[in-house]
């Protein structure tokens, strides 16, 4: 767990280039903020968190417990759930407005565009929501066979599809 990075992660420097392209301005990881917030727009008395699926507890195909030591992998991400909780609420009550990007919004096949992510983060700037989420485009009630094949291009394969040859086979 030491390679894990707590700052400038890919899904946190997407979200930051498209805000950029924008036009928004921010500072990064304000240590004085609870939780200490991936981006703070102080004019705007907003932050937004950038969570990972897995190490958040996101119910997402990325966020899955792995199969083994399944007890401490609960147990840890339940932990960090009820800390994310406790940090969305102390920034609310200092009255920051909170928005969590989720990692399935900007990575993997049920991604979004970034810059579709930062319009819609522009949106609730300029609204008077307290909290936004913003999470991929996958659909929790079908399985994620399903979504991979209706999110291909070339769309769901038929069951009686024949079967590719191996390239390394020669007939003679």
């Amino acid at each position: 767990m030491k390679a894990i990075r707590a700052a400038d992660t890919r899904p946190e420097l997407l979200v930051r280039r498209a805000l950029h392209r924008t036009g928004m301005r921010y500072r990064l990881h304000d240590r004085s903020l609870p939780g200490t917030p991936d981006i703070v727009l102080r004019s705007r008395g907003a932050v937004v968190l950038v969570h990972g699926c897995f190490w958040h507890g996101h119910d997402c195909p990325k966020g899955v417990l792995p199969a083994t030591r399944r007890e401490f992998w609960d147990a840890k991400l339940q932990g960090n759930r009820e800390r994310d909780a406790r940090n969305a609420t102390a920034l609310t009550d200092a009255g920051w407005r909170v928005a969590t990007v989720w990692e399935c919004a900007l990575t993997g096949r049920a991604r979004r565009d970034p810059d579709e992510v930062a319009a819609t983060i522009g949106r609730w700037l300029a609204g008077d929501e307290g909290e936004l989420t913003v999470a991929g485009l996958w659909r929790p009630e079908a399985p994620a066979a399903q979504v991979r094949g209706a999110d291909s291009e070339a769309g769901p394969q038929p069951a009686s599809a024949p079967a590719r040859a191996d390239s390394r086979t020669t007939s003679s």
